[in-house]
Parts: C-alpha cells; sequence; structure tokens
C-alpha cells in the first residue's frame, strides 16, 4: 500500500502542484526555503517525508518558521520522528 501512496504522490501532477501550492506561504523566508527544497528534494521524496511536510504546512506561518529556524522543536501531534526527520533536512537547505 505505502508503495501505491509514493506513487499516487509522486506520478500525479495535480498532487504534486498541490504541495507546491500549499508551499507558498505569507512569510516570504518560508516561502524561499520551502520552494528551494522541493526543488532540489521533491522528485525523491518518500510518503513519511510528505507527510512531515504536510503536517508542518498546516501549521501558521510564525510557528513553521520558528521550527525551520530551530528556535523550537515539533510538540503535540507533530512531534514525530518522521516530521524531525524532514526538519532537520530543512534546516540544511
Amino acid at each position: 500500500m505505502a508503495e501505491l501512496e509514493k506513487r499516487a504522490h509522486q506520478a500525479d501532477p495535480t498532487n504534486r502542484a498541490r504541495l507546491r501550492w500549499r508551499a507558498r506561504r505569507g512569510l516570504l523566508e518560508n516561502d524561499l526555503i520551502l520552494t528551494r527544497f522541493l526543488d532540489a528534494h521533491e522528485a525523491g521524496l518518500t510518503d513519511e517525508e510528505v507527510d512531515a511536510f504536510t503536517r508542518l504546512l498546516d501549521l501558521s506561518d510564525n510557528a513553521l518558521m520558528d521550527l525551520v529556524l530551530a528556535r523550537k522543536e515539533p510538540e503535540g501531534e507533530i512531534d514525530l520522528p518522521h516530521v524531525h526527520a524532514l526538519l532537520a533536512r530543512l534546516r540544511q537547505a
């Protein structure tokens, strides 16, 4: 099932466009970081990474910026190993 979901995201231009559209943010810094990350890594994202990215996109701009800049660490529903792993990659971008 996981392989099917990966194909569904990676092979479906609509899903990829939706993820990119959601990555557009009000804060220019977030927008630049997320867009550059997707430019470099989108084609190789796993299901878990897409899930982590989606969870991060559900946050407000300020909360997301705090996480990306390592001012805070994930808490509550987003305190998951795959979210931490994706954040580490975003912080290197």
